[in-house]
């Protein structure tokens, strides 16, 4: 029997890491409990290539060594036993009281409803009608559904399934190249474990410790790079070599229109905007029915509308003038309270003088005893000549407050030093303007080239494109800008994701039976990967594992650039045989304490990760991308030719993953602006 070409990768990938246990084995005189650590690890991943399954693979491993590394020392079997059954008990229950990890079914219920309302279809079709123009149409429009589709979703098969099902065909009928179209299906696919809201930054966040909260917003621009590098690939493929992606002909840019509107005259290259206001008025309305004519209408001025709207709550924002508080003239409490002269020379309250220093001093009096102040006799009846004395000062005019302490009413305007009242707007800045002329331009530019083939295509984005659009801002708008946890806002898009179901007529008892078993069949797999993975780390860490792991690092006396190379290899290597879960959960709770000793961010670390894990989906021999692929694609393409196709854009990964490394501020601008 012939064997296929991965199994004898994936057997001489077994058979390197036994021997390399078996080396370590051979090579020390003495096996420690650390050395045992790293054969425990071995031996995790030679099981999991042969297909064990990963969550109680790690389980098993962690409790058999757990136990190993309780009963070396002096404990009894029985006390091992019973430590061993407490660390599991423990490390579960601390994976149940993960707060993180309920946002984990939210977010895959509502990639499961959105998959399953059907907009994928439209959102393609609208897309490749809209880019008619830009080489390589229909890859770029591939790519753009594939971003738009994973963020929603964040399941790369199912993403990968799906435009496999639709694109693939329509790209093959218009001559495109099988290496590019299955290259942009599955790298586009992959873009959901990156772009948030990404499972992937979940996982990592509750593993290493880090606000999942930072690493979608760090994760946003590192994510939209990737997949602009996509589409510059495809648009200068498609330029070097038209053969790969031939143009799309007229008759598959035609955009059929509606038979109201062709009865009112409208063609192809006819002005929307000017021909239905023409109909309103004229004579060819006589066979279209107004409330159709308002409603195209309003379509139409609807950019308008919303151009005017931002323009005007830009402008209030620019002009307002936002009064500051200041606490200029305060003396905190306490404050000279050991420096009375002090106090006394500025204001402040002094403490009489005393002639002998030992306290307060009786006021003179010429019989010793308290004088009565002049004219405190007791009061004469009216019209007595000898009343009560009034203070000094009496007959002068009551001073008034120094004008800057009269305390102004609530909503009265403040007062300038020279009387007038302070300014509450100003002059809206040059750069308002600039931009307010920009976007007018761009408005009327928009309205010029507006034909009804072109507003049959807005209409298609507004019903596809757009929902997703509003949905998956509403969703990360939330976490980014501090509005809602992860939680919450998974919660919001879960309810989200019912509507649009809803609103698509898509919403039946079936579908939402399967999103809930599909979404309750992956949260399992993932928590049960966070039990397993806590019990093993929790035995590598007794074994004494992480610190022989951390002793052979440091002796290595790499750099900073060295370290971080190092463990991205070592990832991408690992991205071959494992997926991105047993990727996360087994070895970064091994890299992570390392970080701090190289002056690592974790999120940038964070960061890096993610954009090298999309190598774990187009890595041959086991991308698990190219699978899903083959299994909808059609007949005559070979495995060979799908893994040939996902080479180039696994390059560009690796030039994403530099292009971070060189500027973090990819990564790290908008956490730093939001939330430091």
């Amino acid at each position: 029997m012939k064997i296929r070409k991965e199994l004898w990768f994936g057997f001489i990938l077994m058979g390197l890491i036994g021997g390399g246990a078996l080396a370590m084995v051979l090579s020390v005189d003495t096996m420690t409990n650390g050395h045992y650590g790293l054969l425990m690890l071995s031996l995790v991943v030679v099981a999991i290539m042969l297909g064990f399954p990963t969550a109680f693979t790690l389980m098993g491993m962690g409790m058999l060594f757990a136990f190993f590394a309780y009963h070396s020392g002096d404990q009894t079997a029985a006390g091992a036993v019973r430590q061993t059954l407490d660390l599991m008990v423990q490390r579960a229950f601390s994976v149940m009281t993960n707060d993180v990890l309920i946002s984990i079914p939210l977010f895959v219920f509502m990639g499961y409803l959105v998959e399953r309302a059907n907009l994928i279809e439209k959102l393609f079709k609208s897309l490749h009608l809209a880019l008619a123009r830009v080489p390589g149409s229909l890859g770029v429009a591939t790519l753009v559904t594939c971003a738009v589709f994973a963020t929603a979703t964040g399941i790369v098969g199912a993403v990968v399934t799906l435009m496999g099902l639709l694109a693939m065909p329509q790209m093959l009928r218009a001559g495109y190249d099988v290496r590019l179209t299955a290259g942009a299906i599955t790298a586009g696919g992959c873009l959901g474990i990156l772009i948030p809201p990404s499972v992937l930054l979940i996982v990592y966040g509750a593993t290493a410790g880090v606000s999942v909260v930072q690493l979608y917003a760090g994760a946003f621009f590192p994510g939209i790079m990737l997949a602009g590098l996509y589409i510059v690939y495809v648009i200068i493929m498609a330029k070097l070599k038209p053969d790969w992606a031939p143009p799309l002909s007229a008759e598959q840019r035609m955009v059929p229109l509606p038979e109201p509107l062709r009865r009112m005259g409208a063609t192809q290259n006819g002005l929307a905007l000017s021909g239905l206001l023409k109909a309103l008025k004229g004579r060819r309305n006589q066979d279209v029915p107004t409330g159709y004519l308002l409603r195209q209408l309003g379509i139409v001025l609807a950019p308008a509308v919303l151009f005017a709207a931002v323009a005007l709550m830009s402008y209030q924002n620019v002009t307002t003038v936002k009064v500051e508080e200041t606490y200029e003239g305060l003396t905190a409490m306490g404050a000279g309270a050991d420096e009375p002269s002090s106090a006394a020379a500025e204001g402040g309250l002094a403490e009489p003088p005393s002639s002998d220093g030992s306290g307060l001093a009786e006021p003179p009096s010429a019989d010793g005893g308290v004088a009565e102040p002049p004219g405190a006799g007791l009061a004469e009846p009216a019209g007595s000549d000898q009343g009560v004395a009034e203070p000094p000062g009496s007959a002068a005019a009551v001073a008034e407050p120094p004008a800057d302490s009269v305390a102004l009413p609530p909503g009265a305007a403040p007062v300038a030093s020279g009387g007038e009242t302070a300014a509450t707007t100003q002059p809206a800045p040059t750069g308002y303007w600039i931009g307010l002329g920009v976007g007018a331009l761009a408005l009327v530019a928009y309205y010029g080239l507006l034909s009804y083939a072109r507003l049959e295509v807005f209409k298609m984005l507004l019903t596809s494109f757009f929902p997703l659009m509003v949905l998956i801002l509403a969703v990360l708008g939330s976490i980014v800008f501090g509005l809602a946890t992860p939680t919450e806002a998974a919660a919001v898009g879960a309810f989200g994701g019912l509507l649009l179901a809803a609103a698509y007529r898509q919403l039946t008892f079936n579908v939402v039976k399967e999103s809930v078993f599909l979404t309750a069949k992956t949260s399992a797999m993932v928590c049960w990967l966070f039990v397993g993975s806590a019990i093993f780390s929790a035995a590598f860490a007794l074994l004494g594992g992480q610190e022989l792991v951390e002793q052979w690092v440091l002796g290595m006396n790499l750099s900073k650039t060295e370290f971080l190379i190092l463990s991205q290899v070592i990832i991408f290597i690992l991205g071959w045989p494992l997926e991105w879960t047993e990727i996360i959960v087994i070895f970064m709770p091994i890299f992570i304490p390392l970080l701090d000793n190289f002056g690592v961010d974790p999120l940038f670390f964070g960061l890096l990760v993610a954009l090298n894990l999309q190598t774990a989906f187009l890595s041959p021999p086991v991308a698990m991308s190219a699978f899903y692929l083959k299994g909808v694609s059609p007949p005559h393409v070979t495995l060979n030719q799908i893994f040939a196709g996902m080479l180039p854009f696994m390059g560009i990964q690796v030039i994403a993953i530099i292009l971070l490394y060189q500027f973090p501020a990819i990564g790290l601008w908008l956490p730093e602006v939001l939330y430091k």
